[in-house]
Order: structure tokens, then sequence, then C-alpha cells
């Protein structure tokens, strides 16, 4: 069964998250990541098993590592060293724990803009400066804007790759993650992956390390699964950064949740069946977005990205302004990512979240053309 079929809006609306809490009851929310989809099975069961034996203690053990290991080896073809990973709290907090071991307190950190706005935010309570690398019109890697931008951090500095990337959706080939290796090595800038989103392809999925020995990568099952309420991330070591993962402070691994590792490694372990259908069922919401765009604003255009499940929707031929989420809120009262928070080449785009129902979608794409027709008579 579609995961993305199962719950109606009036189920959804009873959720006390933020995606349908934060907004009014007659906003129809599309933004933040989260999924509107029931638990995995063998995840619901895991988490259910553990509170009905009291297991709600401190995590312990490699079962987390080993559940990946055995996911990368089947999806990726990839063999992850289960000696070299160390459980984190989440991702973002994992990426500055890795910054901490490979970089001084004050070194710049590279992206890709535009890019999750929490790239932003973390660096910066840091007190550490981005720098700025544009991706392509195509939404890829350009190199000699990465180039520029490792010249303009120097030595030392750290380059934060997100593979696949949000919010284009761009999944990196083996080639030019082998270029990003190569190029960061002559910079002397050292590669940090947020491979959140690595089990949401629709293309092959080429972990960093596969191809850099002295990069440091973040995974979780938080986004395949819809599990961020439920803490825990794993850092991975290439063969090359064993000795920095090793200096990772003990108490760092006290942060995850139990439970959220007893979900996310049941999750990995036997959630295979249900991601593929979600899967398929957000290569059918690609394709209903790129229809329903077509037939009722024209003037978006939308190039479906291989990964995650946002769409990054570039809305400035309708002439609504650096911010349409805006407009679309107030007019249409349907609420979506504005694009400015993502960086450099943000203005004027939205990002949309299609981890939902076929309805939901359709509904959201009405409400934001009448918002523009609102606006244009």
């Amino acid at each position: 069964m579609n995961p993305l079929r199962q719950l109606t809006l009036d189920q959804l609306r009873q959720r006390t998250s933020m995606k349908w809490r934060y907004y009014p009851e007659d906003v129809l929310p599309v933004w933040v990541a989260e999924m509107d989809v029931l638990l995995a099975e063998p995840v619901a069961r895991a988490i259910t098993d553990a509170v009905a034996r009291g297991d709600t203690g401190y995590p312990a053990g490699t079962g987390y590592a080993e559940a990946l290991q055995a996911f990368a080896k089947q999806r990726w073809d990839w063999e992850l060293a289960v000696e070299r990973t160390a459980i984190v709290p989440d991702v973002m907090l994992g990426v500055v724990e890795m910054f901490r071991l490979v970089s001084h307190r004050d070194a710049p950190v590279v992206v890709n803009c535009p890019v999750y706005p929490p790239f932003y935010h973390f660096v910066g309570s840091m007190g550490r400066r981005v720098v700025e690398a544009p991706l392509g019109d195509d939404h890829r890697i350009d190199f000699d804007n990465l180039e520029r931008a490792f010249v303009q951090a120097g030595r030392g500095s750290v380059y934060l790759l997100c593979s696949p990337h949000n919010p284009t959706g761009t999944v990196h080939t083996e080639a030019e993650l082998e270029q990003v290796a190569q190029v960061a090595r002559e910079h002397g800038v050292r590669v940090v992956a947020d491979e959140i989103h690595a089990p949401i392809t629709a293309t092959k999925f080429v972990p960093y390390l596969s191809v850099a020995g002295d990069g440091l990568s973040l995974m979780s099952a938080s986004k395949a699964w819809n599990l961020a309420g439920l803490k825990a991330a794993l850092a991975i070591a290439g063969p090359d950064a064993a000795e920095d993962l090793k200096r990772l402070p003990e108490e760092v691994s006290h942060g995850p949740s139990h439970v959220g590792i007893l979900a996310h490694t049941a999750a990995l372990r036997d959630g295979g069946d249900w991601l593929d259908a979600l899967l398929a069922g957000l290569d059918e919401n690609r394709r209903l977005l790129q229809d329903l765009l077509a037939a009722e604003l024209p003037g978006v255009r939308y190039r479906p990205g291989q990964g995650t499940y946002l769409a990054w929707l570039d809305c400035r031929e309708l002439g609504l302004g650096d911010d349409p989420s805006e407009v679309f809120l107030q007019q249409g009262r349907v609420a979506l990512n504005s694009g400015i928070p993502f960086g450099t080449g943000g203005k004027g785009f939205v990002r949309m979240n299609l981890a939902t129902s076929p309805e939901i979608i359709t509904e959201a794409v009405t409400r934001m053309a009448t918002a523009w027709n609102k606006t244009s008579s």
C-alpha cells in the first residue's frame, strides 16, 4: 500500500507536531519536512515492544550501525565499517561535532546554496562564517564556484556537502563526488557530508565515503521513515578519518534517544518494503505536481529532483516578489517554505513537501493558483 494514501486531512489535523500546529487550522501545511504517513509496521512494533518492556533507558551497542551496514550493502553496494561509526543525537548536532574534530574554532564553512537553512543557523551559532558556492542553473555543483569558495575560505576550512541536496533534490554522481574530493584535497578543505536523505532517491545514491577516505558523513533513518521526533543519527568516518572520529567526546553519545535508536534500527533492518512503496508514491506525486503546475500555474518552473521528497519551485515569473510563500499563505492559505532562508538563489522560490497525499497536493496547487489569480487580477 502507498504510505502516502493512508491518512485523510481530518486525521492529519489531529497531529500535534510542528507541521500541523504551527499555522491556524484553515492553512494547508506543505512545508516542514514531516511526512503524512503512518509509521512502517516494523518501526511501530519496535517502539511499542520497547515501551511494553519498559526498555527506555540509555542507548548501548552497535545495532544501529550494523543495520545501516546491511542496508548500505544491499541498496548502495557499499561496505560500511561499523568500527568507524559513532552515535550522535541527530544529523545537525553531529555536523557540529564533526566540525570541531577537523577544524579550528573559527574556520569558515563552505556550502552550496540554495541549501537547507539550518546549515546557516548552526554554523552561525558556532561563531563561524559561511562561504557560499552557488549551485549551477541545473541545480548541480558548479565547480568553478566551489573552487572560488575554497580559495576564499582558505586552507583548514570545512565543506558541508548536502547529499542528496536539499532543497533541489539533486543526487550527486560518483564522478561529481570524486571531483569534490580531489578539489577539497588540493585546497586543504575537509568535507563533512550530510546524507540524511540518502535512502530517498529515485536513482543510485553514492555515499561520499565510497570515494573519499578522508571524509566524514552523517546518516540517519529519520527522514526516510518519518522519525524526526525519535532523535538518533550516526557519524561515519572514512578510513583516513578514523583517528578524527576517535576524538569524539564520549558524552556526545548520551544525547540520542534509546527508543529512537531502536526505531531507526528497525527501519533500516525491516522497513525496506515500506520504503519501496514510499518511493513509488513519491514518483507519482512528482508527476502529479508537474501536471498540476502545467495546468494551473504554468509560470512556475519545476525540475523534479531524483532525491528527497521536496520540490523546489521557481515562482519568479509569477511576479509575486522575493517571497512568494507569503502571498500563497495570505491569499491562498497554503504554507510552503520561503526560499529566502536557503541563501543566495532562494529569492522568488518556495519549497514544497511532496510527502503527502495526492489530494493534498492537488488542493495545495489549487490554493496557490487562487492566490496568484487574486494578486494578478
